[in-house]
């Protein structure tokens, strides 16, 4: 299965992020929620990203950080070596979508909740 890395997760039930790992746990699809909040998403506890914490198997990131936010992390992002990498709505980077081709990543400007509800993720 796609192991999905979600960047930004949050255990707020308001939260795109959390409502992205509630269909990829409904869906059977191992994610690992990664961000700055504590807590844990459908039994998931989120992993500190201020950690960098290692991540093997890495078949897609889900961004739900700001690009603003985004620079202090494009490294270890990219160190994960996903296959792809989707940037969702609020989260398009020209800076990063340029790094991650650089490295052979896929990059896609899609929204989670809509590739997952259509069978597209």
């Amino acid at each position: 299965m796609k192991k999905t890395v979600i960047i930004g997760a949050s255990p707020n039930p308001s939260r795109y992020a959390y409502v992205v790992a509630s269909m990829l746990a409904e869906r059977k699809i191992p994610f690992v929620p990664v961000g700055i909040k504590k807590g844990s998403v459908f039994g998931e506890e989120i992993l500190n990203l201020r950690e960098k914490p290692e991540i093997k198997d890495v078949d897609t990131v889900t961004m739900y950080l700001g690009p603003h936010n985004q620079p202090e992390w494009y490294e270890y992002i990219l160190s994960l070596k996903p296959k792809r990498i989707v940037f969702n709505p609020g989260t398009e980077n020209p800076e990063f979508f340029e790094m991650a081709k650089k490295e052979s990543i896929q990059v896609a400007v899609a929204c989670n909740l809509v590739l997952l509800s259509t069978g597209q993720f």
